[in-house]
């Protein structure tokens, strides 16, 4: 068998009810066993797999150099290990019609995580792109006790009467071309989803979670040519809610990277 704790990239699977479910840890250099890592779950967009999101969000690099692990979950689709989704509410194909129960997923790898690894309990987050961005607002509100922060990327928050028990830190990351999820919110301009579907706006999110996480009202704003930046701070548990609105920026993961979310 392998040795989990070996740095480098570890295919696992875990049952979930029926179904067999796969991901991917890439376990980082700086890890021995004795002091707690910070863990970052990484989920893709609507189409894409967990072997793709590394060279999509650059995140593995990131875990090498500033030690943490990275988790890259696979979605589920018709197909085995392509085209793959999430039910994250409204949106979307296979994991939607199918209500796949993404959150006992995500639930049973950290069990099984937090038994394999050396896991800081405290610093445990999540992050996405489109599809998998409002994942990860699904598991903020449903395991918010689990998460300190999410970041989603290029995804709205669309799910009904949301109850999270927790605070959550919240960084948001949007385009205001984005054509596939709209800043402003509405029917998307593109959609390879076959269900049609209305966005609510980037305002939305931002507004639940300063008042969820009793944030300033205000916040404090830095511009440059490329985005603004919007921090409310001083939230319940140290939480603060941050908006990067990237100028004229489409759907794709920022950065030196700018992967695209089916990739």
């Amino acid at each position: 068998p392998q040795d989990l704790a070996t740095p480098g990239d570890h295919k696992q699977t875990i049952e979930v009810g029926s179904l067999t479910r796969s991901y991917i840890v890439r376990v980082p250099p700086a890890y021995d066993g004795k002091k707690p890592l910070p863990l970052v779950f990484v989920i893709h967009g609507g189409g894409g797999n967990a072997e793709g999101t590394p060279k999509m969000s650059g995140m593995s690099d990131k875990a090498d150099k500033e030690g943490f692990i990275a988790v890259y979950p696979n979605g589920t689709g018709a197909f085995k290990d392509r085209l793959l989704t999430w039910n994250s509410g409204n949106c979307c194909a296979y994991a939607r019609n199918n209500n796949v129960d993404d959150v006992s997923f995500f639930r049973a790898i950290l069990d099984k995580l937090e038994k394999t690894y050396t896991i800081d309990s405290k610093r445990i987050y999540a992050t996405g792109i489109s599809n998998g961005a409002m994942m990860s607002y699904r598991l903020a509100f449903e395991l918010s006790g689990k998460f300190a922060a999410i970041a989603p990327v290029a995804g709205a928050m669309n799910l009904d009467d949301p109850k999270p028990t927790s605070s959550v830190s919240v960084i948001i990351f949007h385009g205001t071309d984005d054509e596939h999820v709209l800043y402003q919110g509405g029917k998307p301009k593109k959609n390879f989803d076959p269900h049609e579907r209305i966005d609510r706006p980037v305002s939305y999110a931002v507004s639940f979670w300063t008042k969820h996480d009793s944030c300033t009202s205000k916040p404090k704003r830095e511009e440059n040519e490329t985005f603004v930046k919007e921090t409310y701070g001083n939230g319940k548990d140290d939480t603060e809610i941050v908006l990067y609105t990237v100028k004229g920026g489409g759907h794709a993961w920022f950065g030196k990277y700018m992967g695209w979310p089916w990739e």
